[in-house]
């Protein structure tokens, strides 16, 4: 298995290396002075051109991408052309706002659309089963800055209950977190419900149950455990997007995260701090994407076996 985890390892440099030179070609081609930004309206037409000179504005697209990527495989990713702090410290101080959206936004998620997938899997065509699909059929279309402006309405405005806008304390996270999570339960609990029906169809659950083992070890042992594997992708893919920012829900209730850091610096053409937030981004989501591959051995004992052959 280790084999399998050197390979999806060495994998990541291309996938950078491709989302480094889109990235960068993309915002090279779009307007904007660099130099104009960091001197202000105010400052001459010489200093203007000295300063693109020296930050390699003028050079060919190729020259100005093999400089950077020089720079920052010696881990300077430059500085912000709006604020001039470096790219890395802008990253490090809005990182914990969005890691922490995350794992609430995942953890309510896990929480609440498991259970409530095997609830109403058990409940097929029942009374249950169908106002719970109508629900989640609703909140799957239901855009998601649409749902926290209604929530920040109706809590934050006429309840009083949570604040609309801020990331300081953590009674701030609770609204967008669960604007994401609503969402995301809805997604998760029909991906559930479809594979436990899938799975509690299969020979070695009627096995199971001829044995004379319980229907709770039935179902939360046997039938559960492997209906996980679609759902635990789909999750891992959610708390990759997530980690890179929720741009959307971060802009609406005004939260200092890596998702607003990254749409200011498109506003602005804040090349490196633009560059920086896309590697990183790309970067975090591989490892996530990797952790939920590895997480399947651990799920089902064949995945793992296989593995082990190919090892």
């Amino acid at each position: 298995m280790h084999i399998y985890v050197i390979k999806r390892i060495l994998m990541l440099v291309p996938i950078l290396l491709g989302t480094s030179i889109i990235i960068f070609t993309i915002i090279s081609f779009t307007p904007g002075n660099p130099a104009r930004m960091i001197l202000g309206e105010r400052a001459s037409a010489e200093a203007v051109f000295e300063l693109n000179t020296k930050l390699g504005y003028y050079d060919p697209l190729p020259v100005k991408y093999v400089n950077y990527m020089k720079n920052a495989l010696h881990g300077d990713f430059g500085n912000s052309y709006r604020t001039g702090a470096s790219v890395i410290d802008e990253i490090k101080a809005r990182f914990p706002t969005t890691l922490l959206l995350a794992v609430m936004i995942v953890t309510m998620t896990a929480v609440l659309s498991i259970p409530l997938g095997v609830f109403v899997a058990l409940k097929k065509d029942t009374f249950a089963d169908g106002i719970a699909m109508i629900i989640a059929l609703i909140f799957t279309a239901m855009p998601s800055f649409w749902l926290g402006l209604l929530l920040m309405l109706l809590f934050s405005l006429h309840l009083d209950l949570f604040p609309a806008t801020g990331s300081d304390h953590f009674i701030n996270f609770i609204l967008p977190s669960f604007t994401i999570a609503v969402i995301s339960i809805a997604q998760i609990m029909r991906m559930t419900r479809s594979s436990m029906l899938e799975v509690i169809r299969l020979d070695y659950i009627r096995t199971a149950r001829a044995k004379g083992a319980s229907e709770r070890i039935v179902i939360w042992r046997h039938a559960v455990r492997n209906a996980l594997i679609p759902v635990i992708t789909t999750m891992g893919i959610n708390f990759g997007y997530a980690l890179g920012g929720s741009v959307f829900i971060e802009s609406v209730f005004g939260m200092t995260g890596v998702g607003t850091l990254l749409l200011v610096a498109i506003r602005s053409k804040d090349v490196p701090l633009v560059m920086g937030c896309v590697l990183f981004i790309s970067l975090l989501f591989s490892i996530v994407t990797l952790l939920v591959d590895l997480s399947y051995g651990i799920i089902d004992p064949r995945i793992k076996a296989q593995y082990g052959k190919k090892v």
